[in-house]
């Protein structure tokens, strides 16, 4: 089967979960025989056209622009233009494959025009992320959201969470929603041998346990909570631990609150942190928190699965889901900082009941979000709507 995909970010462009997703499902797919074209936007020095683990990678010019939205609708008129051709010369395709709503409108218009039936992963919705629909600007990308959905064949989703959040939100029938979780490769987060012991020491003296959070330095992630939560931690430890943040964003409003709290000596902001320095990084980490207040799935649990350090999570969309409370981690009360507390200290303080926690955590990287499993369930998904698509006239 031949596919057209359409994603707003590939590596080396990552900007969010989505360069990984498509990034490790798409090569597993080509495994099983499927043809993949992926339109993306340029990036840096990468090539306008590659072929990356089978998979066909277009990256278009998109011109620039003052604003994000108008660039999003140049970006969407780029992909058009190029899909359109790519259609028109290589033929036979199949199905169109769109992520998110940033490329719903020229994922949108290639299935008008063609007649190819069109198909969406939804990572994550604009009420989720705002707890609500506030503003014009999260009106409009609501509104484009929804458009996607109702234009869509089937819809894809990551978590039961997400499933229910679609149907609710965008008003879609919860029979045209399909849950895949997300998977991880575990052998690609492995890394060379290195100077453990002088790594450590720059985030930590040799006593300190390390406590560490990565993602997006934003409210909805939670820092505040874990920020709010560490003198009750850092009491309970007798003052032996040390709270890592890693990442960009609002930085500067945290460390402000930090020295607030009076907390600021016990933390370390490290600001962006490569790839490799993070494989480094779970090498000495002693447990990973991430206290979001949403998150549709949340793809760092299964990094530190994989790199066997034990997470601590709020119970809040996908995340009771992906971590099994008590068994691979701990699952803690949102916007909570007591109870996150509780957590933290809980795998600090008892390591035999840590150790069984990542071990449970790693079996479950292999039954529940191995990609050559998650990519027979979408290769259903997509033969489901193939034969749906042969059944009708269009």
């Amino acid at each position: 089967m031949k596919v057209l995909v359409l994603a707003w970010e590939f590596p080396p462009r990552i900007v969010g979960g989505i360069a990984r997703h498509v990034a490790e499902l798409y090569p597993e797919l080509v495994q099983r025989g499927h043809v993949i074209h992926l339109i993306t936007v340029e990036f840096g020095q990468a090539p306008s056209y590659e072929v990356v683990e089978g998979i066909h990678i277009h990256r278009v010019q998109v011109a620039p622009s003052q604003d994000f939205f108008h660039w999003v609708v140049n970006m969407n008129e780029s992909m058009g233009q190029h899909g359109g051709k790519l259609i028109q010369e290589e033929g036979g395709f199949a199905l169109i494959h769109a992520h998110d709503w940033l490329v719903g409108d020229a994922a949108i218009a290639l299935k008008h025009l063609f007649k190819i039936p069109l198909m969406a992963t939804i990572h994550a919705t604009e009420h989720g992320r705002y707890n609500g629909i506030y503003t014009a600007t999260q009106q409009y990308v609501n509104g484009k959201e929804g458009r996607l959905a109702f234009e869509s064949w089937r819809i894809i989703v990551c978590t039961s969470y997400m499933r229910l959040e679609v149907e609710r939100v965008l008003g879609v029938p919860w029979d045209k929603i399909d849950v895949i979780y997300n998977g991880i490769h575990p052998e690609r987060k492995l890394c060379e041998p290195f100077d453990e012991l002088a790594f450590r020491r720059q985030f930590a003296d040799d006593q300190e346990k390390i406590v560490y959070y990565v993602g997006r330095m934003t409210h909805e992630k939670g820092v505040s909570v874990l920020l709010a939560a560490i003198p009750k931690v850092y009491a309970a430890l007798d003052g032996q631990v040390k709270f890592v943040l890693i990442g960009s964003g609002n930085v500067e409003e945290f460390k402000r609150q930090a020295g607030a709290l009076g907390v600021w000596d016990h933390c370390y902001f490290t600001g962006f942190m490569s790839d490799e320095e993070l494989n480094q990084f779970r090498v000495i980490a002693d447990c990973a928190v991430f206290p979001s207040l949403y998150e549709p799935f949340g793809i760092v649990v299964l990094e530190n699965f994989a790199a066997r350090v034990p997470v601590v999570v709020s119970d809040t969309g996908g995340f009771p889901e992906i971590v099994r409370h008590g068994k691979s981690g701990i699952v803690t009360w949102t916007n909570n900082p007591d109870s996150l507390a509780w957590g933290i200290i809980e795998v600090l303080k008892n390591p035999d009941y840590m150790l069984w926690l990542v071990e449970n955590a790693y079996e479950d990287l292999e039954r529940r979000f191995n990609w050559s499993k998650l990519a027979q369930q979408t290769e259903a998904v997509y033969h489901r709507v193939v034969h749906e698509r042969s059944q009708i006239n269009w």
